[in-house]
């Protein structure tokens, strides 16, 4: 037993060892002549306008992150489907808890859904609202812009 994680560890003794030496040849073999031209940013040819460092819309990343949970709970669905029915005639018990589990997991996410729709992060663009001191929304005053 003692041998099998032997191979193991010398298994990885060798695997980081050509990554480290590999990493060292290279920087210690490669020419090496910074310019200014090299540290500029390389749009499609173009030269840059501006600074690199731009905002984002964060909107964006909220809504491609929420298509990105539902795309991973369809991947782990369909497994599932595609052997319920072998489950259910093997042994009902452990089809109607992967049932549950499955009905579960997607409830959570669906919560979730609905917790961003609730909050408006789902809306591409959003009208800037101030609340008053009685609680209720009003327009902006007519000299801002609604973002």
């Amino acid at each position: 037993m003692a041998f099998e994680f032997g191979a193991v560890l010398a298994f990885a003794v060798v695997a980081i060892g050509f990554g480290v030496v590999a990493l060292t040849a290279s920087r210690l073999l490669r020419p090496n002549h910074p310019e200014e031209a090299k540290s500029q940013i390389y749009e499609c040819g173009e030269k840059p306008i501006g600074t690199a460092w731009m905002n984002f819309n964060p909107r964006f990343y909220l809504i491609a992150l929420v298509f990105v949970i539902f795309e991973v709970d369809i991947a782990l669905t369909f497994p599932v489907v595609a052997v319920f029915k072998e489950w259910v005639a093997t042994s009902p018990a452990t089809g109607f808890i992967a049932l549950g589990e499955l009905l579960l997991f997607t409830f959570i996410l669906v919560v979730g859904l609905a917790w961003v729709w609730v909050h408006g992060d789902l809306e591409w663009v959003k009208k800037l609202a101030e609340i008053d001191g009685g609680g209720e929304a009003k327009q902006p005053p007519a000299g801002r812009r609604a973002a």
